[in-house]
């Protein structure tokens, strides 16, 4: 009795089975591990990007106003020489937000950010 190619499951045919399961399945694997993360990440990054726009946006508008506030009802203390007095203190108020913006974002990163550090024994 010879046995040839075709047998009883084994053989190419199930070697074939294997190899589109394992090429499927790596398929998959790639598509949950980089796409939908990058999807995810999509969102965020919209969200983060509108929320950096309208909050720089109310800083041009708040500052103008600021600025705006200094010139008209403080009389005539900024007039003559000191015109240029409500500017430069304008300049440095949105300066220092900036400032505490950033410095409030790197703190925020990093690893250990908040978390207390471990003693070892």
């Amino acid at each position: 009795m010879a046995r040839g190619r075709s047998g009883t499951g084994k053989g190419l045919g199930a070697l074939r089975d294997t190899g589109s399961e394992t090429l499927q399945l790596v398929i998959d694997y790639v598509k949950q591990e980089t796409l939908d993360p990058l999807r995810g990440l999509g969102r965020y990054i919209v969200f983060g990007v509108t929320g950096a726009v309208a909050l720089s946006i109310g800083l041009v508008i708040l500052s103008v106003a600021f600025l705006r506030f200094l010139q008209g009802e403080t009389g005539s203390t900024f007039s003559g020489h000191w015109s240029w007095a409500p500017y430069l203190i304008c300049a440095v108020v949105v300066v220092l937000v900036a400032l505490v913006a950033v410095k409030a974002v790197s703190r925020g990163q990093g690893p250990a950010a908040g978390a207390p550090e471990k003693e070892t024994p």
